[in-house]
């Protein structure tokens, strides 16, 4: 039996929690929040006084403290411990996350991209658990993968093994990881409002009226969570918003499994959500694309933990730092 701190650092939001891990499961006890505001000094001050109260709180009665583990998007140097200046983080050029919390807590502190993370999570934990070939793709914000191979993870030489977003799946398209018609372009939070903001546009300048978008004033308001409201009620429009996404997804995934042969790949956030709206035109590009003995042996999944994988994916940072 052992506990651990998990701490999840994100561009709208960071969290803290304690959990204890017995007999292959772990079970979360306290979990605290807040929005990321300010500098990253004020940020990590934050998480160092949460940290330090679940310390106070619990230290001495679950089991061996396994140490601190620090989720958070790349790029980043995980040997090192710095983060190196992620997008979703304004100003956050650098910064020694790993040192900053080993001097205050006096533990060991392990930092972990957090796509790499979840897929940790997933295997140990969730959907991916005792499979030897996982890989788990965020689809939420960004579009990143955590890859296990051979029962081991894979980060490859700087930390950058999975950025499957970066791929260039059309010459042309919405743009995500800097790059149009991407693999984040098509297939992320960002990406589904640019697919859904483009068709609403067609419309109103042909003089249509989109019921939820009827003037280009409101184009900023299309997001993907309205687009899935507006699918799930039948409007074609969003549902043509993730026909385009779902397709675009198979070509990617057909990729990975083509390229990988993974047992299982594990799709969370927006997919979690809304994969009655994109498996079926998913499922038929990767029966198209895959090899099919590749496909035959590959199972495509939500992630198992939901919404807590974020929890999850900290505290596995901590339990299982290789």
């Amino acid at each position: 039996m052992e506990s651990a701190i998990g701490i999840d650092i994100g561009g709208t939001k960071c969290a803290v929690c304690f959990g204890q891990q017995i007999n292959g499961s772990v079970k979360i006890i306290e979990k605290n929040s807040f929005k990321t505001e300010g500098s990253w000094e004020d940020v990590l001050q934050q998480l160092l006084v949460l940290a330090r109260d679940c310390l106070e709180k619990y230290g001495n009665g679950y089991g061996e403290l396994a140490g601190v583990g620090i989720s958070c998007g790349g790029p980043l140097d995980s040997k090192k411990g710095l983060l190196l200046s992620p997008p979703n983080l304004k100003g956050w050029n650098n910064v020694p996350v790993k040192e900053f919390f080993e001097t205050r807590l006096h533990t060991d502190v392990r930092l972990m991209n957090d796509a790499d993370a979840c897929a940790v999570a997933e295997w140990k934990f969730g959907a991916g658990k005792g499979l030897d070939n996982v890989i788990f793709l965020t689809f939420g914000t960004g579009m990143g993968a955590g890859l296990i191979l051979n029962g081991r993870l894979y980060s490859g030489t700087s930390d950058t093994a999975g950025e499957c977003g970066h791929i260039r799946l059309e010459s042309f398209g919405p743009a995500g990881y800097g790059k149009a018609g991407s693999f984040e372009g098509f297939c992320s939070g960002g990406g589904l409002a640019q697919i859904g903001q483009m068709l609403i546009r067609e419309k109103l300048q042909m003089g249509e009226s989109v019921p939820y978008c009827k003037s280009y004033e409101q184009l900023s308001d299309i997001n993907a969570r309205l687009l899935a409201q507006q699918a799930e009620a039948g409007d074609k429009l969003a549902l043509q918003s993730y026909r385009i996404s779902g397709e675009q997804l198979g070509r990617g995934l057909s990729i990975l499994v083509d390229l990988l042969n993974p047992q299982k790949i594990i799709l969370g956030s927006i997919f979690s959500r809304s994969q009655n709206l994109l498996w079926k035109y998913t499922r038929e590009v990767m029966e198209r694309e895959c090899l099919p003995r590749a496909l035959a042996a590959c199972e495509v999944a939500a992630s198992g933990l939901g919404e807590k994988i974020g929890d999850y994916a900290a505290l596995s940072a901590a339990f299982y730092p290789e």
